[in-house]
């Protein structure tokens, strides 16, 4: 009978023991998916933890323990029973293995990384997966290496360059963020042509650049920047050229793309895209000042505070305007403000535009920019379809504005000769030749003799009169 009863009370020591022991367990079994700590094992697994608590606990202890990201992990033997809650070095340190779970990082460069690690491959993000592999977006890049390869060693005519401002930006961003002149509405593209009488061909030179006819009156290619309003940018360059050329330098005004993007809130979206009909229409009625009065700031989404409009011209009479304000840059004193006449539109006939051109100065074209425009580095360019075998998210090309300042012709080495434009790009002086590029002319390449706008600067006598005395005296 007590033979019985001892063996009910040790049954029962045992039952309690082994529930205090699952109890223990659940204990711990709640603790392995807190915080970091989860079932397929251990989510750092670099730094040492048993190697840094100074040794390893035998049996089970739920004292052996070392803080652990935002959690605890524990360093004694019963780990070999419930993996997940282990400290990462628990098996190297204590028992000089491996551990007995997957590991769930990837390895790049002879380095490992935790699940959840991610990297930027050019434009395209890897995150490492739990299944130990590197997953990565699948975007077009805006500079892709193969495709600058494949250009310099086909021999299209031009060379293609890597440019570290447009690495890791997608194509798509490329084209959201670099260009931003509209297409003109149907109207607008229906615009008369001017008439010229061209006697033949009127002498026209085979090479012809503005800035050796008119030196100090062409203006630099300004940078952008990540802001997509080309259309500001080419108007208000080849308005700051036309302005110095007809006053013969007695203003060479570099007028501001800033107070444009800022100001000519008609219908446009200032660093998110505009049309130029209504840039032209703005440089007419309301006037525009220098880059040094109301300087550029190339933030990618403006803020209040750089969209809000700084500078507010009244009429003077005859069309006339004037400054209402001081200038934003309050180191500039000549808040002068420019016009120009109504815009008028050349034929697409290339002898039309030379003439043009080599008559008074740069003149504005809109052109399809595609992908493979953005690595463009010399020579004369033509669209290169180098992608033509990828998928259609490698293949893009949206409007742009430029300036063209300029023409020539070159032979190659079969003798063959190339007609090309100069144009001015608004990309900053490191990207193409100097800020410039040479393009393909008379096959209207990238539809660049599509739509060709010519003006003319609103410059009187007294204009030039008046601007040379007070800017002589400012000086």
């Amino acid at each position: 009978m007590l033979k019985l009863l001892m063996l009910a009370a040790v049954a029962a020591l045992l039952l309690l023991s082994e529930e205090g022991m699952a109890a223990r367990t659940r204990s711990r079994t709640k603790r392995e998916l807190a915080g970091p700590l989860h079932i397929t094992g251990i989510r750092d697994p670099f730094g040492s933890y048993c190697q840094r608590r100074g040794g390893c606990c035998p049996g089970r202890n739920d004292q052996c323990t070392v803080p652990y990201l935002d959690t605890i992990c524990y360093c004694d033997l019963f780990c070999n029973r419930t993996v997940s809650d282990c400290c990462p070095d628990f098996w190297s340190h204590c028992l000089g293995t491996n551990p007995p779970y997957p590991p769930s990082s990837c390895e790049r460069n002879g380095q490992r990384f935790h699940s959840g690690a991610t990297y930027k491959e050019n434009c395209n993000l890897c995150t490492c997966g739990q299944n130990g592999r590197w997953e990565c977006e699948d975007h077009a890049c805006l500079i892709e290496d193969d495709m600058i390869q494949e250009i310099n060693r086909r021999g299209y005519g031009w060379r293609a360059a890597n440019y570290s401002q447009f690495w890791g930006m997608t194509l798509d961003e490329g084209l959201r963020y670099r260009l931003g002149t509209q297409r003109p509405s149907r109207t607008i593209m229906n615009m008369n042509e001017m008439q010229m009488n061209m006697n033949g061909n009127d002498n026209l030179p085979s090479n012809f650049n503005a800035v050796t006819k008119w030196p100090g009156k062409i203006h630099e290619p300004l940078d952008q920047g990540n802001c997509n309003a080309s259309w500001a940018f080419s108007t208000a360059a080849v308005a700051s050229d036309r302005i110095s050329i007809q006053s013969m330098g007695h203003m060479t005004p570099q007028l501001s793309p800033q107070n444009l993007i800022s100001c000519d809130k008609r219908h446009q979206d200032g660093c998110a895209g505009g049309r130029i009909d209504g840039a032209w229409w703005y440089l007419r009625r309301r006037g525009v000042v220098t880059e040094e009065c109301y300087p550029f700031s190339a933030a990618q989404q403006t803020p209040a505070e750089v969209a809000r409009c700084m500078m507010q011209t009244r009429a003077v009479g005859r069309g006339k305007r004037q400054a209402t304000a001081h200038c934003p840059n309050s180191h500039s004193y000549h808040n002068d403000v420019y016009q120009s006449t109504p815009p008028y539109r050349l034929s697409s006939n290339e002898n039309e535009i030379r003439k043009e051109i080599m008559d008074n100065g740069p003149v504005q074209a809109i052109m399809e920019v595609h992908e493979d425009f953005f690595v463009y580095k010399s020579g004369i360019y033509r669209h290169a379809d180098v992608s033509y075998h990828r998928p259609s998210q490698y293949r893009k090309h949206a409007t742009h504005s430029v300036r063209i300042t300029g023409w020539g012709e070159e032979s190659d080495y079969t003798g063959r000769t190339h007609k090309y434009w100069i144009g001015a790009n608004s990309w900053g002086k490191n990207w193409g030749e100097d800020g410039y590029f040479r393009i393909a002319r008379g096959v209207n390449e990238c539809e660049i003799e599509a739509f060709v706008i010519g003006v003319w600067g609103r410059v009187t006598m007294e204009d030039m009169h008046n601007h040379h005395h007070h800017h002589g005296r400012r000086k």
